[in-house]
């Protein structure tokens, strides 16, 4: 990893780098505000220190594995997000794109060094959400103090209130999806055994064992078993007598399917302790392996339960994924979308449609979170004096909390209101609040949008560092229009005169 020296920013032409006014791209924006970033001073110099944070000088060893300065770490990991693109169209965009390779440094003159696709996965991963969170402050504030100076030209639209000192926030949460398939415990059990087989496999290659040579058949025998499943639950027989022999027939092959999952289970066991008697330094690396073992005992005893002994399994006992096991199943209500698999996420957005603060939710609801979201949106950014919510961050301590906090709530009460609180939800604040509340959607949708749908990125660190950079690349592309639409103004105003 090496560090951009002095020198090598002044070598750097993106200041001489021209893009399009009235381009309703999303691009030109995202580097427009790449751009200020890199050109404003202070700012620049904000940035890189955090970045250098992680990334600090004396890391820069030679292990045979190309780096990229910090610049180029950032610039890749906000144009993945805000493109919504994977790392092999951004591959394909970084060497081919001419204005994007402008803006990683490479200068008018390309020196044509191409990126590679390894280098961007193993570089891109290394920003951090705490890292992340800081860079973010960092762009806000920057935006703040731009619309501060331009309030007139730098509005992104003509209805948005003239800038204040005060921060008006809006909060809300959405799902993001993990990368899964919809969980059945077949499936997952499934899955379980499958993994151990090809987990084992080359170790027993590796030690000269020969316990699982046929392996990959046993993988099709037991799919073919749960293939079998699968078509049995589509019936659609209307007839009790076909209904009732159709039950039987499900739970038959169910027990099939268990007990196969069962002597493969027992095998496998068999297998990880004679590689553990080859040598007290393989037990580290069979850890994984004995995880997937309590997965099967799991997911065997569940079907068994649903299945056989005909129980409800309670949802607290139930895993939905065992690759993404921080997946949750979550309804949020929504029209034609009864349940999602993934996080949720909760924003805070001000006025000016900068996302101030976000946080994933695990095993959290709106109720829980709406006073932490508030303390530390208002730790980062202390002239927050109003938040509005909908009803599902209600409860009478959060009322009571975030008056503390603000200077006004705009948090309205489920259920029937006293007269005490009719009169308080229609004050003028108050109902203008609401309204602007909705605005908090169009937030959601644009990083939906860009990238914050569904995370194909596996594991919860992984998760975190996806929604940390789609909220950093949206800033910057906020930042960006602002700049844009600042500079068509000065633009249409110079050709009034000139005529």
């Amino acid at each position: 990893m090496r560090e951009l020296t002095r020198r090598a920013i002044e070598e750097m032409n993106i200041d001489q780098i021209e893009l399009e006014l009235g381009s309703r791209d999303d691009i030109p924006q995202l580097l427009r505000g790449l751009q200020y970033i890199f050109l404003t001073p202070p700012l620049r110099q904000e940035v890189f220190i955090i970045l250098s944070d992680r990334f600090p000088p004396e890391l820069d060893l030679n292990n045979g594995r190309p780096g990229m300065d910090v610049w180029s770490i950032f610039v890749m990991g906000v144009l993945r997000l805000s493109l919504n693109c994977d790392y092999d169209r951004l591959q394909n965009l970084v060497n081919n794109h001419r204005t994007i390779r402008q803006i990683l440094g490479h200068g008018i003159a390309d020196d044509g060094k191409p990126y590679n696709l390894q280098t961007l996965k193993d570089n891109v991963v290394l920003l951090t959400p705490e890292i992340l969170d800081r860079v973010n402050q960092a762009v806000v504030k920057a935006g703040h103090e731009l619309i501060k100076k331009t309030p007139e030209s730098g509005s992104p639209s003509p209805t948005d209130p003239p800038p204040e000192e005060k921060l008006r926030g809006r909060c809300d949460s959405f799902v993001v999806e993990t990368n899964v398939e919809y969980p059945t415990d077949i499936r997952l059990l499934f899955d379980a055994i499958r993994k151990i087989i090809e987990l084992l496999m080359p170790w027993c290659k590796l030690l000269g064992l020969l316990d699982w040579q046929e392996g990959k058949e046993e993988i099709r025998k037991l799919k073919k078993l749960m293939r079998k499943l699968q078509r049995l639950k589509r019936s659609s027989a209307k007839d009790e007598a076909k209904k009732e022999a159709r039950q039987k027939e499900i739970i038959e092959a169910h027990r099939e399917y268990l007990r196969v999952a069962r002597e493969l289970l027992e095998r496998a066991e068999k297998t990880v302790l004679k590689i553990e008697q080859k040598g007290q330094q393989y037990k580290a690396n069979l850890l994984k392996i004995k995880n997937f073992f309590d997965d099967v005992k799991r997911q065997i005893n569940q079907v068994d339960r649903r299945v056989i002994q005909g129980e409800t399994i309670p949802p607290s006992e139930k895993v939905f994924s065992i690759f993404e096991r921080h997946t949750e199943w979550l309804s949020k209500g929504k029209a034609g979308v009864p349940v999602e698999l993934g996080l949720n996420v909760c924003i805070l957005q001000d006025q000016h449609h900068f996302i101030l603060h976000h946080r994933v939710m695990q095993h959290e609801t709106d109720v829980d979170i709406a006073v932490l979201m508030v303390g530390e949106t208002k730790a980062r950014f202390p002239k927050l004096f109003s938040c509005s919510f909908d009803q599902a961050f209600h409860s009478p301590d959060n009322q009571k909390e975030l008056a503390q906090l603000l200077e006004f709530v705009i948090l309205p009460k489920r259920g029937k209101l006293s007269k005490i609180e009719q009169v308080r939800q229609q004050t003028k604040e108050f109902v203008e609040g609401r309204r602007q509340h909705a605005a908090v959607e169009s937030a959601i949708n644009a990083l939906e949008v860009h990238g914050l749908d569904r995370c194909p990125d596996r594991g919860l660190p992984a998760f975190q560092r996806y929604v940390a950079l789609a909220v950093v690349a949206r800033n910057v592309q906020i930042l960006g229009r602002y700049l844009q639409r600042q500079e068509q103004a000065v633009e249409t105003e110079t050709h009034r005169q000139a005529a």
